[in-house]
């Protein structure tokens, strides 16, 4: 059961104790023992990440979102779908079996399945889903770049991958090479740009080398088509 008497001061200490943890085990280990708190920890970070991330793909969205499939990477407990914003046929993976216990309580997945992103593959196949979103994983110590290769993967034809990561002073050269990865596929054809949107108030600074709120960015792809031969 969640713990109603946490402060901000805590969230902050758990977060910063979560770097010390390097591998990924450790890295599962960790969210397995915050997930009961993690709604609550996150909201007292003003989190909007996964809000902020829907928003953008109902605003680009232009399919049928009733029969659209959705897969949340990373889904944690599920803030990501549970803004539905009319979508209603939602896969979740996670490395924590404990976040995902909390994600079945929702009722919002078809289905949920472990995966270590970054060590296992992302276990869907080759272009099934509509949209594929991750929010909150790709930063550093945690999501290695590699996994945007089977996000892109796993969308179809048309469809959309929308990403976030963060702009603090720690995830700078994480975000440098994400972005570099971005416009390689760009530049390849592999997909084309629909939005990219930067926020300065993205969620509460827990680390000395920022103050108030650090920044953030969406990023929303479009997958190409196959030309024919």
């Amino acid at each position: 059961m969640a713990n109603s008497s946490r402060t901000f001061s805590d969230v902050r200490n758990v977060i910063l104790s979560a770097h010390k943890n390097t591998g990924a085990q450790d890295k599962v280990g960790f969210y397995d023992t915050w997930a009961e708190n993690y709604e609550q920890d996150v909201a007292l970070l003003d989190y909007r990440a996964p809000l902020l991330a829907a928003e953008c793909v109902s605003s680009f969205f232009r399919g049928d979102r009733e029969k659209a499939a959705v897969l949340d990477v990373a889904c944690g407990t599920g803030l990501v779908s549970a803004h539905k914003m009319g979508f209603r046929h939602f896969v979740g993976i996670d490395g924590s079996l404990k976040m995902l216990e909390l994600a079945k309580k929702t009722g919002l997945y078809q289905q949920l399945t472990p995966c270590l992103l970054g060590q296992d593959e992302i276990p869907v196949e080759s272009e099934t889903y509509d949209i594929v979103i991750i929010v909150g994983a790709l930063s550093v110590g945690q999501v290695p770049l590699t996994v945007i290769g089977e996000l892109l993967d796993a969308t179809k034809p048309g469809g959309y991958v929308c990403m976030t990561t963060r702009g603090n002073t720690d995830n700078r050269d994480y975000k440098a090479e994400l972005e570099k990865m971005i416009r390689a596929l760009e530049e390849e054809q592999k997909w084309s740009r629909v939005a990219v949107v930067e926020l300065e108030e993205w969620e509460k600074a827990i680390s000395e080398q920022d103050s108030g709120y650090i920044p953030g960015t969406i990023y929303l792809y479009q997958k190409g088509f196959k030309c024919s031969p």
